[in-house]
């Protein structure tokens, strides 16, 4: 029994580290930010999370204590992990669209989201919900 238990062990290690590696190849060989994300968001929490759960089955299984720590580790990672490449890419996509700086016209050209859509972020908000002009008209967006 345990000599299965060793081959997840060592398959759930190797896994981890081929994703691992991926995920770092990914992050620095992809040409742009936003494909770069996906190298450590990605293929590098799955490669570090393999490598974590074959810990939380070798030290049980080999006579030792079992601790939360890696669990609690591995859960920490998978939710930390998208949000902060979510603040990565919104701060990537707010810079780009402070440098380009959309006057009205480019704005008017932009198509309009369905009824009841919810728009992305801050970039989609309803005339509603524009500060007004002194004139009554809805603020132009930045």
């Amino acid at each position: 029994m345990t000599a299965m238990i060793d081959i997840l062990i060592a398959f759930l290690i190797l896994l981890g580290g081929a994703f691992a590696l991926i995920g770092s190849w990914g992050l620095a060989r992809l040409p742009s930010l936003m494909s770069r994300l996906h190298g450590p968001t990605k293929a590098t929490t799955l490669g570090v999370g393999g490598c974590l759960m074959a810990s939380m089955l070798y030290f049980p299984t080999h006579g030792l204590s079992w601790s939360a720590h890696e669990l609690l580790i591995t859960l920490f990672l998978f939710i930390t992990a998208p949000i902060s490449a979510n603040m990565i890419a919104k701060a990537y996509i707010h810079r780009r669209h402070s440098e380009t700086r959309m006057t009205v016209e480019t704005a008017r050209m932009l198509p309009e989201s369905p009824a009841g859509a919810a728009e992305w972020a801050t970039f989609g908000v309803a005339d509603a919900d524009r500060p007004k002009q002194p004139s009554g008209e809805p603020a132009q967006p930045l």
